[in-house]
């Protein structure tokens, strides 16, 4: 019995100028929310230390793992803004 087997790109192809883009506003974004949180983690109440410190930790893994990426690509992490 011979099966035959369909494989299916599941990752769109992204013109380069859109992932050029995409990749800049994320990298901003990410920095942003990890300063944002950092300022309010100075300010908040002792029951909100835990969640903000959650959300910081996930920003910060997420840059670490873009980090990784690049390396494993042969990218600088710190030319990318990473």
């Amino acid at each position: 019995m011979k099966i035959n087997i369909l494989i299916i790109n599941i990752i769109p192809t992204i013109p380069i100028s859109y992932s050029q883009a995409f990749l800049q506003d994320t990298l901003i974004t990410l920095h942003e929310n990890i300063r944002d949180l950092q300022g309010k983690k100075v300010y908040a109440e002792p029951e909100e230390h835990i969640y903000l410190a959650g959300r910081l930790f996930s920003y910060t893994e997420m840059l670490e793992i873009m980090k990784d990426s690049a390396r494993r690509f042969g990218y600088d992490p710190a030319e990318m803004g990473l």
